[in-house]
């Protein structure tokens, strides 16, 4: 996050029936990745951002997204390119699934934001297993710290039409450092809800943690679009008094493995969710 100063193997596709109505239940299809593999992806944050980079691009690679459908996209503002991978879907709605993988000088910047960036191809991954109706565009951004370059950019360059075909802007930021958080008072009501149902059903943790008063992320440049966007991250009090983002604090030993595991199940389920619902999220 760009923060101001002064604040197990799964063998199988795993199926979730979805209660819609009295007469009907859906199911809702995914296959999650290991948490060895999790981990051995979020190990990899080493270097600066030039590396990153094409670990991140290596690792969608090994995930299976290459050739046409992984790109970068240039960024006028910035040395460094956005990453971008798509799953392609049979209509044109689309959903984003994003974090950045830029990190500040100081610590390590895995809390902030390897942790999201390096979840991209295993969410991909998890999501691959079955047709889809949404195209699904997972982005590594370039340059959040500077000022959200990378994901103002990508938001700047799309077109009315691809504005209005996207139902929704999943964002990723500073995950691992506690149970999965919203950022309820910035996120979209129904994509928050649709969260909170699929975090039920999984019988897994979740809450609204609302961060406005110590920063911003990825996501504004979204909702300023008018896009339906949500915010998931970790931080809590607790964690914003220990100083972690932005000091030397912020490495793998900050991390809570069990918990970071247990979010990219929840991510990853949330988004094959919301490719089925009825309707899109804000109705537009």
């Amino acid at each position: 996050m760009k923060w101001w100063r002064g604040c197990g193997a799964a063998a199988a596709a795993v199926l979730l029936l979805i209660w819609v109505d009295r007469a009907a239940t859906e199911t809702v299809v995914y296959l999650p990745v290991s948490r060895a593999v999790v981990e051995a992806r979020l190990g990899k944050y080493q270097g600066k951002n030039e590396q990153r980079e094409a670990t991140l691009k290596q690792m969608f690679v090994e995930a299976g997204c290459d050739g046409e459908h992984l790109s970068e996209q240039p960024v006028k503002e910035s040395k460094l390119p956005n990453v971008v991978c798509v799953l392609t879907g049979s209509t044109d709605k689309v959903i984003i699934v994003g974090a950045h993988f830029d990190r500040v000088e100081q610590g390590d910047g895995v809390v902030d934001n390897w942790s999201g960036a390096s979840l991209l191809p295993s969410l991909y991954e998890a999501v691959k297993v079955k047709p889809r109706k949404h195209s699904y565009i997972f982005i590594g951004f370039t340059d959040e710290e500077k000022g959200e370059v990378g994901s103002h950019y990508y938001a700047r360059k799309m077109s009315k039409e691809e504005v209005a075909a996207t139902d929704a802007m999943v964002n990723m930021d500073t995950l691992g450092l506690a149970t999965t958080e919203v950022w309820a008072s910035h996120s979209d009501k129904k994509l928050t809800t649709a969260l909170f149902t699929m975090a039920a059903l999984l019988k897994m943790p979740v809450s609204s943690v609302n961060v406005e008063q110590v920063g911003s992320t990825d996501s504004e440049q979204f909702a300023q679009k008018k896009i339906p966007s949500i915010t998931i991250h970790s931080l809590t009090q607790a964690t914003w008094n220990a100083r972690i983002l932005h000091t030397s604090k912020d490495k793998m030993s900050a991390m809570r493995l069990d918990d970071y595991y247990q979010t990219y199940l929840l991510v990853a389920a949330y988004i094959a969710y919301l490719d089925q619902l009825g309707e899109t999220p804000a109705g537009h």
